[in-house]
């Protein structure tokens, strides 16, 4: 039966779109604050290689230096800028001026993340093939311990992997079963962050090859990745033209990152193309 006069009525309110929102990497490095200038520069200070001596035929102890090595982050400018005429205000549905604000930030937040991925991927040292499996977590963990890194220190190791990762992990009886792990996973929501075998690992749809046999994972140390970025950090700023009847949104950062220790950085490769939409 045909309606004689069909009426729609749309939702005042808009529905948010399924996106990634804030930073989830920011937090995994060694960071630097620059109130002004366009580059940060952090040492790395150790005795490499040294081994202790013995006095010489002199009767004299040998000294040596410790080594030092500077290496720098260049700021780059990133911005994420919306603006809407008056009349598209008035005329679209939902707060769009919230919505301009809303994904300026979001925006930000994502090039962060898009940041330090692309620096990681710069890491030489690659581990892995094939699908997620205790062997995989266990070798690119030794790797790192084979370079002095300091796999111990759990507040700073970290990992950095796909949805598909996560999804083999777990169908690993060592890290769903309650017989090796207090916090079940199957009892409580899929989680993006998350602490497992003295790892803070962290799921992420921006790495490299996502959905495919490729995908770039990541295992390393806070002191092998530095990030520098801005006094303040994430500036966001909103407003009205009076004279050009617009609002606009622009949410600004000066930020940059570098690897710091190539060994303390394992690449790994997943295949999580089983993974995917058919």
């Amino acid at each position: 039966m045909a309606i004689e006069a069909a009426m729609i009525q749309y939702k005042k309110d808009f529905v948010p779109a399924f996106e990634q929102k804030m930073s989830l990497l920011k937090m995994t490095t060694t960071k630097e604050t620059v109130l002004s200038g366009n580059q940060a520069t952090f040492l790395v200070s150790g005795s490499a290689s040294d081994v202790a001596v013995t006095r010489g035929t002199n009767g004299q102890i040998p000294y040596g230096n410790p080594t030092n090595s500077q290496v720098t982050a260049t700021l780059v400018e990133k911005h994420a800028p919306y603006e809407l005429t008056g009349f598209n205000v008035f005329a679209s549905q939902g707060d769009q001026i919230k919505v301009m604000r809303n994904e300026s930030i979001a925006v930000i937040n994502r090039d962060i993340d898009l940041t330090l991925l692309a620096e990681l991927a710069n890491a030489t040292q690659d581990f892995g093939t094939g699908t997620a499996s205790l062997a995989t977590i266990t070798g690119a963990q030794a790797i790192l311990g084979n370079s002095d890194v300091d796999v111990e220190e759990e507040e700073n190791m970290f990992a950095i992997i796909s949805p598909a990762f996560r999804g083999y992990l777990l169908q690993t009886t060592e890290f769903a079963s309650g017989d090796y792990v207090d916090m079940k996973p199957f009892n409580s929501p899929a989680r993006k962050m998350f602490r497992w075998a003295g790892i803070n690992w962290i799921v992420s749809s921006r790495i490299t090859g996502l959905g495919t046999a490729s995908e770039i994972c990541y295992m390393f140390h806070r002191r092998a990745i530095g990030y520098a970025i801005n006094v303040g950090e994430e500036k966001i700023e909103a407003d009205y033209d009076k004279k050009q009847d617009l609002s606009w949104s622009r949410a600004t950062v000066y930020h940059g990152a570098k690897i710091l220790q190539n060994t303390g950085i394992v690449k790994i490769t997943h295949d999580g193309s089983a993974f995917v939409a058919t």
